[in-house]
C-alpha cells in the first residue's frame, strides 16, 4: 500500500466556518473513518453501534472491509465533505500526512477535527498538525494500545496529545473507543511518544522472556511451569501473564498483532529516542533483532519472536 494509493496531488484550503461552534462544542452527529483494517474496522463498528452516521474509506477496498451500517465514500476527499469529525487508523506515517492532505484539498471539507488513533512517530504526529492547524483545524493525536480484541470491545488505552479542551470537545467519541484514556500531554507527538514506550518496553518483554524460555527448555524445564515460576516472581510481565499463556505455551502464535507491526515501533522508537539525544544501546539491539526476526519469518504474529529465537538456537 502506497501513499499515492491513498491521495490525489491536490492544495489544501481553508476550513469553512473557522470558529463556528467553539463555544458551545462540536455537533458529533457525523463521523468519518479512514483506514478500516484490523483495528480500524471494528472500532469504527463500535462507533456505529453507538448511534454515530459514520462514512468511512479504505484504499485496500472499503466496500470488503467496512462494517455494517456504515456508509461507503469514494475516497478521503468525500469523508471530509460528509463528516465533522474524522478518524484515521492507518500503518504508518507517510499515509497519515498524504490522507491529512487529501482531507484539507476536499471541495468543501466539513471536517473541522482529525483523530489520529494510528502509531506514526512524534514526527509525522506533527507535520499533520501543521497542516490541520494551518487549515484552522484540529489534530488530535490518540494511538491506542490493546490489538483487535480490545477494539471489538473498547478495552483499549488511548494516550492523547492535544490541548485539553480539544479532547474535551471529542471526549464522547473517545470514549467508545478507549476505556482507559490518559491526557499525556498537550502538542500531538507526545501519545506518541507514550504509545512508543510503550510498545518498546512490551517489545523487550516479549523478546526477553522468550529468550529465558528458550534457555529453560534447553536444560529441561517445562514451558508451562517455567510461565507460571515467572508469574509467582518478579519476571513477570504482560508477556508471561498473557501473551505466552494464550499464544505461546499452546504454539498457536495467534495473538493478533503483526510481527512487522511491532518491528515499525521499535524502529520509530529509536528514531525518536535520538531524536532527542537519549542514549539507545538497547534500543538498537532491540531493534536489530525484531528485524532480523521478521526478515526470517515475514507475515508471522509477533509471539512467534519464540519459535524464531528457538530455531535460531537450536
Amino acid at each position: 500500500m502506497t501513499a499515492r494509493s491513498w491521495c490525489t496531488a491536490a492544495t489544501p484550503r481553508r476550513l469553512a466556518g473557522e470558529g463556528a461552534n467553539r463555544g458551545g462544542g462540536v455537533t458529533l452527529e457525523t463521523l468519518g473513518f479512514v483506514g478500516l483494517g484490523r483495528m480500524g474496522a471494528p472500532i469504527a463498528g463500535r462507533l456505529i453501534g453507538a448511534g454515530y452516521q459514520t462514512w468511512g474509506y479504505d484504499a485496500a477496498g472499503t466496500e470488503e472491509r467496512a462494517p455494517a451500517g456504515m456508509r461507503v465514500a469514494a475516497g478521503a476527499g468525500e469523508v471530509a465533505e460528509r463528516a465533522d469529525i474524522v478518524l484515521l487508523s492507518l500503518p504508518h506515517g507517510e499515509i497519515c500526512v498524504e490522507v491529512c492532505r487529501e482531507l484539507l484539498a476536499a471541495g468543501e471539507p466539513r471536517v473541522r477535527t482529525v483523530v489520529d488513533l494510528s502509531t506514526i512517530g512524534m514526527g509525522a504526529a506533527r507535520r499533520c498538525a501543521e497542516l490541520f492547524g494551518e487549515a484552522g483545524g484540529d489534530y488530535v493525536d490518540a494511538p491506542v494500545s490493546g490489538g483487535v480484541a480490545g477494539a471489538a470491545t473498547g478495552a483499549l488505552a488511548m494516550m492523547v496529545g492535544a490541548p485539553g479542551s480539544v479532547m474535551t470537545r471529542v471526549a464522547g467519541v473517545l470514549d467508545i473507543v478507549a476505556q482507559r484514556r490518559f491526557h499525556v500531554g498537550e502538542r500531538p507527538g507526545h501519545g506518541q511518544a507514550a504509545k512508543l514506550l510503550n510498545n518498546y518496553v512490551s517489545s523487550l518483554a516479549l523478546a526477553a522472556t522468550s529468550e529465558a524460555v528458550v534457555f529453560g527448555s534447553r536444560v529441561g524445564l517445562d514451558m508451562e511451569q517455567m510461565v507460571d515460576v515467572l508469574n509467582a516472581s518478579s519476571g513477570r510481565t504482560t508477556a508471561s501473564s498473557d501473551k505466552f499463556p494464550r499464544s505461546v505455551v499452546p504454539r498457536t502464535y495467534d495473538f493478533g498483532f503483526a510481527a512487522d507491526a511491532m518491528r515499525k515501533d521499535v524502529g520509530l522508537f529509536l528514531e525518536d529516542a535520538r531524536g532527542v539525544g537519549v542514549e539507545s544501546k538497547l534500543a538498537q539491539a532491540n531493534d536489530d533483532l525484531w528485524g532480523s526476526f521478521i526478515q526470517e519469518c515475514p507475515g508471522t504474529d509477533f509471539t512467534y519472536i519464540h519459535r524464531y529465537l528457538e530455531t535460531a538456537t537450536s
